[in-house]
């Protein structure tokens, strides 16, 4: 993989990798995320995302929108904890297009006021509609759970009450405060020349005025593991329960992805869906995610279930559990499981918008980005003995946390 690497003087970088095709992708990615907030800017940062496509020094809101839909492209963005994305797909012809809207929308919104309000009762419906679905709500609530009154524990929408304080003055001064040039990078992947390339990130982000701020301060973060049920009149009784887990740069990380896959990634075929739905037909729908963040991470496992088989289902789970904890994987299932994650990992790669936003973020957090083959020399440097030492750290049971909908 060849790569197109260049550093403006302001401090924001660039990642191009070329490849064949008739669509281009390109996006920023910034590192602010929601976990950057203070508590009366819960929510701050998702608003922003939104009103970047409500009007700029020299566009309205249409014009934003219609900007790539136009020639059949797509403009979109997303926030997480860590990281907020403005990205595009597009005919590859529609390259400058992509770029300048991107750079246009991030540093020239202009937060109309008659916009603000709008979309205050539009971010409000989301928080609503997000109440109806009990699947994704017991996410955000078992990281409230386990990482209570801190930032990273927070949602991401916030609440109706912070959605209505905000202000186009707050708006500004967040981003002011939180949007470095240092802490962001241009990620394009494209059969897009590199000098083109570079010609246009120099024409649409040189002239960006220079902010910088160090790495995000790692915090201290508190955590009393917690059992909590709350009644929530579902028809699924709806159960997630973990521990926290290891941080982005923990050499640990590599084995804790791999024993998450084979206990519940996205195979049919990972102990938690064989013993809970394929042997058992106790849920419908099972997994286990492991989240890391720059400075901690999570590990969960959730499941749906009717309420007679949800005790039977914690404990079937828990027996999953202490198999990892207490017997080495073989070496044909250990070559089984590195082999799968490989496969998922080249998948990614073919799918180029993942890849785009996958070479940005590389470079954000680590500064660095390793190829396919060096990413999967490290998953077959993954040993047994670490994956025994991390199943009995992670899924210690008087270190687990458990939140049930009922």
């Amino acid at each position: 993989m060849e790569l197109l690497l260049h550093t403006l003087k302001n401090g924001i970088r660039l990642v191009h990798n070329r490849i064949p095709g008739m669509v281009a992708y390109c996006g920023l990615l910034i590192n602010t995320g929601s976990r950057d907030e203070s508590d009366q800017e819960h929510g701050m940062v998702h608003f922003i995302e939104h009103m970047l496509f409500k009007g700029t020094k020299k566009r309205k809101a249409y014009h934003i929108l219609s900007r790539l839909e136009d020639v059949g492209g797509e403009l979109n963005a997303y926030t997480t904890k860590e990281e907020t994305a403005v990205y595009a797909s597009f005919m590859k012809e529609d390259y400058e297009r992509a770029v300048e809207i991107i750079s246009d929308i991030t540093f020239n919104s202009t937060f109309p006021e008659k916009e603000v309000e709008r979309e205050k009762d539009v971010i409000i419906e989301e928080i609503n509609s997000y109440l109806d679905n009990p699947a994704e709500l017991i996410f955000d609530d078992f990281e409230e759970l386990i990482f209570a009154d801190q930032p990273i524990g927070r949602n991401i929408l916030g609440t109706p009450e912070s959605v209505k304080s905000f202000s186009k003055q707050s708006l500004s001064n967040f981003i002011s405060r939180n949007y470095n040039t240092n802490q962001m990078v241009f990620c394009s992947v494209g059969n897009i020349p590199d000098n083109k390339i570079l010609r246009l990130f120099i024409k649409y982000f040189d002239n960006i005025k220079v902010k910088r701020r160090e790495t995000r301060t790692k915090a201290e973060w508190i955590y009393k593991p917690a059992c909590v049920t709350k009644k929530m009149n579902t028809f699924q009784n709806h159960c997630i329960m973990g521990n926290v887990a290891y941080d982005l740069k923990d050499k640990r990380r590599m084995g804790m992805f791999l024993l998450n896959n084979i206990l519940g990634g996205q195979g049919l075929n990972s102990r938690l869906n064989l013993s809970l739905r394929e042997k058992k037909g106790l849920a419908y729908n099972v997994e286990s995610v492991y989240n890391p963040y720059c400075d901690t991470g999570v590990f969960s496992i959730y499941f749906g279930t009717d309420a007679h088989n949800l005790e039977k289902s914690i404990s079937v789970a828990m027996q999953e559990l202490k198999k990892l904890r207490t017997a080495k994987l073989g070496s044909i299932q250990l070559n089984k499981a590195k082999n799968q994650i490989k496969g998922y990992l080249a998948r990614g790669y073919e799918n180029h918008e993942s890849l785009m936003l996958s070479l940005g973020k590389s470079l954000l957090v680590f500064n660095m980005i390793d190829t396919i083959e060096e990413i999967c020399r490290k998953i077959d440097n993954v040993t047994t003995t670490e994956l025994l030492d991390a199943a009995n750290d992670i899924f210690e049971t008087s270190r687990m946390s458990t939140l049930i909908y009922k």
